[in-house]
């Protein structure tokens, strides 16, 4: 009779989780992060030959592994995309206690490589760079934190995350690794800015980290050594800036061809930290303004698409998240032209290296986790709601 007077309750059908992951995703983002993917195996195969030839090894060696670590970063950034905001949270979590207790631990265990700096644990087939890791982690445990915040009764969200930063950056300091520890601290103070602070606090605490920076310079000999290479008014063409510079202006517009570039047989990281100085000089500005333009993609489209959100998780994570990861790639760029001084920062998804392009992976595969569309209230609807 029920049925018969106010109809059959329909029958909800749920939507297989490929389809809707794929109707909700962000198409532009993913395939500029494809896109950039491919060029970075491309670029391998010209700058990581001579590299494998002086180790005596197969001239493919680098980028078969470049492949496979790709691969992994990949389907982990697909992976990660398909989980709803309270699983990507979980993981943000999870991840970043895993990250700082390594972290933590990297002067006793660690090694530097030959490179001055202890940043990776040593596995013998491969390594591992806890900070590539921590970043991801510190933004999503930083935007869970001031989104509590906001809520009544909340916690002490912003005291407890800048805390969190300020032993971040101490470790990392540790190592030394300044380039990291510089772009915790923007991604807190973005996460910080989006959620409402006053910009008078921002610079106050930029201030404050200019002068940290002007103490670190008169008492590391390791930062004071690249801030007079890069304050200098003439570059040792011998060294590492030297190179890129002269790999950059040979490439001009159009580059100097497919596998005729120099640069490659002189750097030794023209793999990894210096990968655009190759794109220059054998692509040419062309290649160069296209790669710039695809990581702008990723960083635009997912902004666009967070200034609709109205979880403030979801907001404030979304946007530190796809701010250090365009940061990150305008550092590398910036300091091969030497518009910044050294960093050891890799290109994301672009340079050589396993841990780089797995933490990129799972960086990129929670900002598109936090993009998808989902269903919302329009604000005017949410706020005509709150005031009946």
């Amino acid at each position: 009779m029920t049925e018969m007077v106010y109809g059959s309750m329909p029958e909800r059908v749920s939507e297989p989780v490929f389809p809707k992951w794929w109707r909700t995703i962000d198409k532009w983002s993913l395939t500029a992060v494809l896109v950039l993917f491919g060029i970075g195996i491309l670029l391998g195969l010209a700058a990581s030959v001579p590299l494998a030839t002086r180790n005596n090894l197969d001239p493919f060696h680098y980028v078969e592994r470049q492949a496979f670590f790709g691969v992994l970063a990949l389907a982990a950034m697909l992976g990660v995309s398909m989980l709803p905001p309270e699983a990507v949270r979980r993981l943000g979590i999870l991840g970043f206690a895993v990250s700082l207790v390594a972290l933590a631990f990297l002067p006793f265990l660690g090694t530097d490589f030959g490179k001055g700096a202890i940043r990776w644990y040593s596995l013998g087939f491969a390594s591992f760079q806890p900070s590539e890791f921590l970043k991801p982690g510190f933004i999503i445990v930083t935007a869970w934190l001031m989104a509590s915040a906001q809520e009544i009764g909340g916690p002490p969200g912003r005291i407890i995350s800048f805390a969190l930063a300020i032993v971040v950056v101490v470790l990392l300091a540790i190592q030394p690794d300044f380039g990291q520890s510089m772009l915790i601290v923007f991604g807190w103070c973005v996460v910080y800015f989006v959620a409402g602070a006053p910009m008078t606090l921002i610079v106050t605490i930029l201030g404050l980290v200019g002068a940290a920076g002007f103490m670190l310079y008169g008492m590391s000999e390791h930062l004071a050594r690249r801030i007079d290479g890069f304050l200098a008014a003439d570059v040792d063409p011998r060294s590492q800036l030297g190179y890129a510079t002269n790999a950059i202006q040979e490439g001009g517009f159009f580059g100097v061809g497919v596998g005729e570039g120099q640069v490659k047989w002189t750097l030794p990281d023209a793999h990894t930290d210096f990968i655009i100085a190759v794109a220059a000089e054998e692509y040419g500005l062309i290649l160069v303004l296209m790669i710039l333009g695809l990581y702008g993609v990723v960083v635009v489209r997912s902004m666009f698409r967070l200034m609709k959100e109205r979880d403030p998780f979801v907001r404030l994570a979304g946007s530190g998240l796809a701010c250090i990861f365009g940061v990150q790639a305008m550092i590398n760029m910036g300091v091969a032209v030497r518009l910044l001084p050294a960093k050891g920062m890799t290109l994301p998804f672009v340079s050589y290296g396993g841990s780089s392009v797995i933490a990129a992976g799972i960086t990129v595969g929670m900002l598109l986790a936090l993009t998808r569309s989902r269903p919302q209230g329009e604000l005017q609807d949410i706020l005509f709601r709150r005031g009946r």
